[in-house]
C-alpha cells in the first residue's frame, strides 16, 4: 500500500486513537464490515519495522497502519518490542474504550536503528458494557503512532 494506498488523491489517513478503536479495530475484530476497508493485515512478528513501508497503509506524518494477530511474543527476526511507557486511557465521549501503551523496537543487528521505531499498543479497558462479539485476536497497529489490540472484547464500552 504505502504511497499507492486506496485513498483518493489529496486524502490522508490520520485518525485519532478513539477513531481507530471505534471505527476500525472493533468492526474488524467482530468480523463486521469496515468501510472503507483500507487497512491491510500484516504479520507483525515476521517483519522488522523498516519492512512495513509499501505493505501497510501509510497515513500522515510517516505513520503506517495495519492489522495483525495478537501475540504475547514481541520478538521479530532481528530484535523485539518492549514497553517504554505507563498506560494511557483512550476515551470516547468521556467513556474509556481502551488503554494505550508505547513500545520501542530494539534490534539486535544495528542498535542505532532501535530508537527510530515506536509503536503504541491500545487494548480494551476492564469493565464496561457486555457485548456479543467474539474476539479473534486482531490488532490494529501503527508504526510511530498507535498499536491497538482487543485483549477482551467482552469488556468493551463504546458510545452509542
Amino acid at each position: 500500500m504505502g504511497e499507492g494506498s486506496n485513498l483518493p488523491p489529496g486524502f490522508q489517513f490520520f485518525p485519532s486513537d478513539e477513531e481507530l478503536v471505534v471505527h476500525f479495530l472493533r468492526p474488524k475484530a467482530a468480523h463486521l464490515p469496515c468501510y472503507p476497508d483500507i487497512i491491510p493485515t500484516i504479520d507483525l512478528h515476521h517483519c522488522d519495522p523498516w519492512d512495513f513501508d509499501g505493505k501497510a497503509l501509510q497515513g500522515g506524518n510517516r505513520h503506517w497502519y495495519f492489522f495483525t494477530r495478537r501475540s504475547q511474543n514481541r520478538a521479530t527476526a532481528n530484535g523485539y518490542w518492549h514497553a517504554v511507557s505507563t498506560d494511557e486511557t483512550v476515551t470516547s465521549n468521556h467513556t474509556p474504550v481502551g488503554i494505550k501503551k508505547t513500545l520501542r523496537s530494539d534490534d539486535t543487528i544495528t542498535t542505532q536503528e532501535s530508537n527510530k521505531w515506536v509503536v503504541c499498543r491500545v487494548h480494551e479497558s476492564a469493565g464496561g458494557s457486555q457485548s456479543s462479539f467474539h474476539d479473534d485476536g486482531s490488532e490494529l497497529s501503527c508504526l510511530d503512532e498507535v498499536f491497538l489490540s482487543l485483549d477482551d472484547l467482552d469488556d468493551i464500552s463504546l458510545p452509542n
